[in-house]
């Protein structure tokens, strides 16, 4: 019978789209993965795959025993989890995906206390903004915001974060609080693009109910919200941040958290709203344990947390 772990990396470099995609799932070297491939054709006596310098293709006896051995892995898999929840102690390797600013400020520092928990547990955390294939590079939960959720993903809500303004003393000594929404147009403004679209993230301005996008001085563009908000700390001008990134900023002193006033009927307003964040999974049908243990712990762990609290704005 074909070795498990020939199967295992035929099937996961077929999902991944390549042998080097099976090779970092399964902590091997790419080498490594060639060699079981060809193992299991020589075991079963057929080529299953067609080989180029750049790309890959099943034969039809590949698209046969894919067929057949892809769903068995993945009770396989299934079983596996199951198992270990029931004798007390996860096991295996746990890959995370997270937003990087999320990632870096929030989910960092609290997954030692996950981890000594479940010592059996091999974390692998991917911090990043750009688009993540949660098939290809096998990974079992993601954390993301509302904005960029995939339709037909299963996913669970874990927080809702305050977005705040803010400022450094400095700025606003030398150019003055703003009031009111509308004084924000003669501020130097700092907005977010997205690395993974390129959109601009534009500020919630409304007007009589309805969104609206009113010329602002933009004093800088940037693709990575910690260094708009270090220009900010410096005195570049104002920002909108989440309160994960604000928070510690705040209690130095170094950025003051705005509070606008409602202005007259007909004028701008600014609506803060939140950013809202959700665990994401891959099957819709069956979590594992080891990701449900994770979700758990960050349900438990989130509520409360000081920097994910709003933070008393003032105002001029």
């Amino acid at each position: 019978m074909p070795n498990l772990r020939a199967i295992e990396t035929f099937v996961k470099a077929l999902e991944g789209g390549s042998i080097a995609s099976a090779a970092r799932q399964l902590g091997i070297s790419p080498a490594a993965a060639s060699q079981n491939i060809a193992r299991l054709e020589r075991e079963l006596g057929t080529r299953l795959i067609t080989r180029t310098t750049r790309s890959m293709a099943l034969t039809a006896a590949g698209e046969r025993y894919l067929a057949r051995v892809a769903p068995v892995l993945d009770e396989l898999e299934k079983a596996q989890s199951d198992v270990s929840l029931v004798h007390g102690e996860l096991h295996g390797r746990l890959r995370v995906a997270c937003m990087a600013a999320f990632g870096r400020h929030v989910l960092a520092p609290l997954l030692p206390a996950f981890t000594q928990r479940h010592p059996r547990l091999a974390l692998e955390l991917l911090v990043t903004d750009r688009d993540v294939d949660v098939l290809k590079e096998d990974v079992d939960v993601s954390i993301r915001y509302r904005d960029v959720l995939e339709p037909g993903m299963s996913v669970r809500p874990l927080a809702a974060v305050p977005r705040i303004l803010c400022a450094a003393p400095s700025y606003l000594e030398r150019h003055g609080r703003p009031q009111v929404a509308e004084d924000l147009l003669q501020h130097a403004c700092l907005l977010y693009r997205s690395e993974r679209d390129g959109r601009l993230m534009r500020w919630p301005f409304v007007r009589d109910g309805r969104r609206t996008d009113p010329p602002l001085r933009m004093a800088a563009i940037g693709s990575d919200i910690d260094a708009l908000t270090e220009f900010a700390v410096a005195g570049g001008g104002i920002v909108w941040a989440g309160s994960f990134i604000a928070h510690r900023y705040v209690q130095e002193g170094r950025l003051v958290p705005l509070a606008l006033k409602a202005g007259r009927k007909g004028q701008l307003q600014f609506e803060d709203g939140t950013l809202d964040f959700f665990a994401c999974f891959r099957d819709r049908q069956y979590v594992p344990a080891k990701v449900r243990a994770f979700v758990d712990y960050l349900l438990e762990v989130l509520p409360g947390h000081p920097s994910l609290e709003r933070l008393p704005g003032r105002a001029g």
